[in-house]
């Protein structure tokens, strides 16, 4: 009898939809958008090496790497809900591991952020896959970016900032965020996902699922696309800071540059448009070659630290119109049985791209400054290009008749 009295919002549970997992993904945002600026200059202070920083970087890429790999593994014995609530914990646990541990410790905070980031990562693309038609995965990915924009444009210059007043500060704000993404995820009840079929035999071992990935090249393209695009992130979120501060800019310069280029997330539904009245082919080639030119140049400029700023700004831009559609020529050829595990070789690539992104660093900076480890992250943007030439030029794309707006839908799609 007391029903009435209690909202309607809370007296039903959400239909699992594009925007729900939009509100999702805005909450994690809140978390890692602040940690993102705020680890690289915590690294740098404990250390005072950029070298020595990517060492870390790299060995703890190794770890996320392999427990991503685990992860569908796992789900043989742990429910898909409590894996998820798992990395939420982790980012609960890392937060209170950079407040309470000494700043040696760091190291171990930042393991514990990657990783709840993979594994949250993980869950969500596999729940995504379960509840999200093919033809509305290029607007589900959209409203993800745009739901998180807010966290990402004021995230990393606000983690910065508060840094600065108390150092404590930004970890108890992604602690508490990591929280609330946790009651939100509960409130949802997205459960364990849709049971396709009946399953006829053990779920795989991940050398199993390994070998179906690369006998399937439209995944594999896809992956790499996803893995340099992570490249050209990871250098820009994590060498830039550092640059600028050996470069005599200081430590607002990384964090306030990350909060602008990550501005530029409002703008993707302009972008999705622009997208649909082309094809995935196009912009997935476009934003590959313009991010090459901008980190190219910046590596060039390594003298002239302003330019390399704005250089690297311009590049990101392009980043972020990768971030939409780089990854739809994987998300595309996924088969629904397998949703599970590819997703887990698809969460893959940031764990690549964290092993990648510094070992190459570590060994440009052994011969090179700062500045070579940009160039170097061009010349892998602009393999990728050169790879994209080969998707099928109508991936994503429909006759004006057929499109459905705000979506991206997927044609049977050739090898690459």
């Amino acid at each position: 009898m007391f029903q009435r009295y209690v909202p309607e919002l809370l007296r039903h549970t959400p239909v699992p939809s594009a925007r729900g997992f939009a509100v999702l993904a805005g909450t994690e945002a809140v978390a890692r958008g602040m940690m993102i600026s705020v680890f690289p200059i915590v690294m740098y202070r404990a250390y005072r090496d950029s070298s020595l920083v990517s060492e870390i970087y790299f060995v703890i890429g190794l770890v996320s790497m392999c427990w991503g790999l685990l992860v569908p593994w796992l789900v043989r014995f742990v429910p898909r809900r409590w894996l998820y609530t798992g990395g939420a914990l982790c980012y609960l646990a890392s937060a209170c591991i950079a407040v309470l541990g000494p700043p040696e410790m760091i190291a171990a905070a930042l393991s514990f952020s990657m990783a709840g980031t993979v594994t949250i990562f993980i869950c969500f693309n596999a729940y995504v896959l379960d509840y999200v038609a093919s033809s509305d995965l290029g607007r589900c990915e959209t409203l993800r970016l745009f739901y998180s924009a807010a966290s990402w444009t004021l995230g990393p210059a606000g983690g910065v900032w508060l840094l600065q007043v108390w150092e404590p500060a930004p970890f108890l704000v992604a602690g508490s965020s990591a929280l609330v993404l946790l009651g939100l995820f509960w409130w949802m009840r997205l459960g364990n996902g849709k049971l396709i079929t009946r399953a006829r035999a053990p779920t795989p071992n991940p050398v199993a699922y390994l070998g179906r990935f690369f006998a399937q090249p439209r995944l594999i393209a896809g992956w790499l696309f996803a893995v340099f695009r992570s490249c050209g992130w990871w250098t820009y979120i994590v060498y830039l800071p550092v640059y600028a501060i050996e470069n005599g800019l200081g430590e607002n310069v990384g964090g306030t540059v990350l909060s602008l280029s990550n501005a530029m997330l409002f703008a993707t539904p302009v972008m999705l448009k622009w997208v649909e009245r082309r094809s995935v082919r196009l912009a997935v080639r476009t934003g590959f070659l313009c991010s090459a030119a901008a980190f190219l140049l910046a590596g060039i400029c390594g003298a002239w630290p302003w330019a390399v700023v704005i250089l690297l700004m311009l590049g990101s831009a392009f980043l972020v119109l990768l971030d939409i559609v780089a990854g739809l020529p994987f998300l595309m050829s996924v088969k629904p049985s397998e949703r599970t595990e590819m997703s887990a070789v698809y969460a893959s690539f940031r764990d690549v791209s964290g092993i990648l992104s510094p070992g190459a660093a570590w060994l440009v900076l052994l011969a090179a400054p700062i500045s070579g480890v940009f160039a170097a992250t061009g010349l892998g943007l602009l393999a990728s290009w050169v790879m994209a030439g080969r998707l099928n030029p109508r991936l994503g794309w429909r006759m004006a008749k057929q499109r459905t707006p705000g979506s991206v839908a997927a044609v049977p799609a050739q090898e690459p």
